[in-house]
């Protein structure tokens, strides 16, 4: 059964999904956030779509964040496959105390396939000063023919996603590292292999493999020891930043998590460097100036899953 969309409702940066890990966990909530750079309302502003779903409710929220990066409003979308709700719509609301931003979506034909995130045959545009200043999804010249404004000037940048995803040994996920590339497949699997020591017996040691699009990327043995690190590796001819932390899967009771980072490296010298999950949340939150909106948008892309093993 497609989705529907229901209606939705004004809320403040304090009610949209929570991307926190242990809140999410707590409501059995899948979240797929996309962050973008554009210029809104003459300033550059960071706009957030996040798609959750959990038991009973499946939604999208769409805010637009200050010009010094503090939060704002935004807008509510919740899909209830068991009614029948509006399947398209607008919703408007105000940034900066009387700028109006409207935000239009089409989901009558969106297609999910069991995914947080729509596959194809949807759109959600936001739109300021008669412009659309942000569009996702692939029904483009439909989105402009709806609102009935024009493209803007400036293309946004995306900066980041984030996902959660859960499973017992294998998780995986589907990302684009170029806006004008393909699709790409990313799994991991953590598992463990029985090792002969010194004296005879069998030890059993945890080790972790990384694969996109099927091809063995990353291998990390003894990963008790090395539970935390990053390697650089080659996805199509672009040298790419692979960052781990699993801690919590091997030394943690209970539900636990762990963070994988995928970051386009910037230079050769910038591989060797280490970068923590902290430093790179704080770039990927800044605004920037809208002078550079256009220039190293995806080599500041980030890709941060939390990937959630079930027992």
């Amino acid at each position: 059964m497609q989705d529907t969309i229901g209606i939705p409702a004004c809320f403040s940066s304090g009610e949209k999904p929570s991307d926190d890990p242990t809140a999410v966990t707590r409501s059995g909530q899948s979240v797929f956030m996309s962050v973008f750079r554009t210029k809104i309302a003459d300033q550059c502003r960071l706009v957030t779509v996040t798609w959750f779903k959990n038991l009973l409710l499946h939604g999208l929220s769409v805010s637009v964040g200050g010009p010094q990066g503090e939060n704002q409003n935004g807008c509510r979308v919740e899909l209830k496959p068991w009614c029948f709700w509006r399947k398209q719509g607008s919703k408007r609301f105000v940034i900066d105390g009387n700028k109006p931003v409207a935000v239009f979506w089409d989901l009558k034909d969106a297609k999910f396939n069991g995914q947080t995130e729509p596959i194809s045959e949807y759109y959600v545009a936001v739109v300021c000063n008669e412009e659309v200043v942000l569009l996702v999804g692939d029904l483009k010249k439909e989105a402009y023919r709806k609102t009935g404004r024009r493209p803007a000037l400036i293309d946004p940048i995306l900066v980041s996603r984030k996902e959660h995803i859960f499973g017992k040994k294998r998780f995986s996920t589907r990302v684009k590292f170029h806006e004008k590339g393909g699709f790409h497949e990313i799994s991991i699997e953590c598992k463990n292999r029985n090792v002969d020591s010194l004296d005879g017996a069998v030890v059993v040691e945890p080790e972790m493999e990384i694969r996109i699009d099927g091809n063995l990327a990353l291998h990390v043995q003894h990963l008790q020891w090395k539970f935390r690190g990053n390697e650089s590796i080659n996805v199509n001819k672009r040298r790419l930043q692979v960052y781990w932390d699993v801690h919590d899967w091997l030394f943690s009771p209970g539900l636990r998590h762990a963070l994988f980072i995928f970051k386009p490296a910037l230079s050769s010298s910038s591989s060797s460097s280490p970068l923590s999950s902290s430093s790179l949340l704080s770039q990927t939150g800044s605004t920037g100036s809208s002078e550079g909106l256009n220039h190293g948008g995806l080599s500041e892309f980030c890709l941060f899953l939390y990937a959630w093993k079930i027992e």
